[in-house]
């Protein structure tokens, strides 16, 4: 059975692009930290000629009270040395990491109360450009299924038109790796402007932006995960659609699995016990 480490590495790295160049610096030590190196406040500071003030205003940040608190959570996180030597190992280690970025970041909470929030609009848009629309597809695919009345567009024209059936009934939902998607994040601003909910899954936390949606779904990313370094950069948005999927599928279950069971009848398939 994998175990994942719950890690606080992913949200300083989901944090990144918002922190001061001191911060940065602080950001990166932690990253790439040795074990066995003094991290006390004193410590840090003087090895990354930074004050302890700067230690305490990344950890708040960072969502943390302090640096003691952010230092407690760092310290709870384990890393384990990878043979990285073979070809195959570097990309199922890869998928190990996104997990455990995955595990690190999941609000539970969260994921019933968007599963939640699905049945309490009309119509659900989703928007994805690039590799993000095969994410939005299969989004799309896998909700109607269950009765979700869902639609994905996948182009900049697409989206910039759909305005015109987007409004307060409207739940549309924006996936992008980098969180900076320009048809996306125009997408989804010019839909709340119409009174629609909106919702983003990103790898990324940009807070210029942060005023487009009304939640924000994080999910676990890697460097040069959007040019498909290792593995398919749709992997981590499919797997945070899969969670909310299961929760979607438990929420009023009766009535989904109905749902669910004319489908598949009308495909002629079984599922298996």
């Amino acid at each position: 059975m994998l175990s994942y480490n719950k890690s606080v590495i992913p949200v300083i790295e989901s944090a990144y692009d918002d922190l001061t160049n001191v911060e940065k610096s602080i950001a990166d030590y932690f990253i790439n930290y040795v074990n066995g190196e003094d991290l006390s406040s004193k410590a840090v500071s003087r090895r990354l000629f930074v004050s302890e003030a700067s230690l305490s205003r990344f950890s708040k940040k960072l969502g943390f009270r302090g640096y003691r608190e952010f230092l407690f959570a760092f310290q709870g996180s384990t890393k384990s040395e990878k043979n990285l030597d073979i070809l195959t190992r570097q990309v199922l280690n890869s998928y190990q990491k996104v997990l455990e970025k995955t595990y690190s970041l999941i609000d539970n909470e969260q994921m019933i109360r968007l599963a939640q929030m699905l049945d309490l609009y009309e119509r659900v848009y989703v928007y994805g450009i690039g590799s993000s629309s095969v994410v939005a597809r299969e989004f799309k695919l896998r909700f109607m299924r269950l009765g979700l009345d869902v639609d994905y567009l996948a182009e900049a024209h697409s989206i910039r038109m759909n305005i015109t059936r987007v409004n307060k009934l409207s739940l549309v939902i924006g996936i992008s790796v980098s969180g900076r998607t320009e048809e996306v994040v125009e997408g989804l601003k010019t839909a709340k402007e119409k009174g629609a909910k909106t919702i983003m899954l990103s790898a990324a936390k940009v807070y210029e932006y942060r005023s487009f949606y009304d939640e924000l779904v994080l999910m676990g990313g890697l460097k040069n995960l959007a040019i498909s370094d290792k593995i398919s950069p749709q992997i981590p948005a499919l797997i945070m659609i899969d969670i909310l999927y299961t929760h979607y599928l438990h929420y009023n279950k009766a009535n989904k699995d109905e749902k669910l069971k004319m489908t598949l009848e009308h495909i002629d398939y079984e599922l298996e016990e």
